[in-house]
């Protein structure tokens, strides 16, 4: 399995930005798409995970302001990032979960800086 990322960039506070991710690969009927991210200094922190079945988590910080969706026909996931502030800037990390503990992937890191 692969995963290739992109999008992100750079906003000011208030602005919008998309990233997408598409993998390649079989996986599993059950698994789970979406971003974690890590600002300097901090761990990594989950952004939004979405099941195949439809169910989306979000982190409270981002709760209303991002949206995660799945083209499951396109294999491909899209975060969606309005009213950006300050502290979402970070590298924001693509991961793909399927069932068991080997069953996780990771695409390259898409760094998103907000700032005025």
């Amino acid at each position: 399995v692969q995963l290739q990322a992109s999008g992100g960039g750079s906003a000011q506070p208030g602005g919008s930005l998309g990233l997408s991710c598409a993998f390649s690969g079989r996986i599993g009927s059950t698994n789970f798409m979406g971003w974690y991210r890590q600002a300097p200094g901090k761990q990594r922190e989950l952004v939004a995970l979405a099941s195949n079945g439809g169910g989306i988590t979000y982190a409270d910080s981002v709760k209303g302001r991002f949206t995660l969706t799945r083209d499951r026909a396109k294999n491909t996931a899209y975060l969606q990032m309005n009213n950006l502030r300050p502290e979402d800037t970070a590298v924001h990390y693509c991961n793909l979960k399927g069932v068991g503990p080997q069953a996780n992937w990771w695409g390259q890191g898409t760094l998103v800086t907000v700032s005025s």
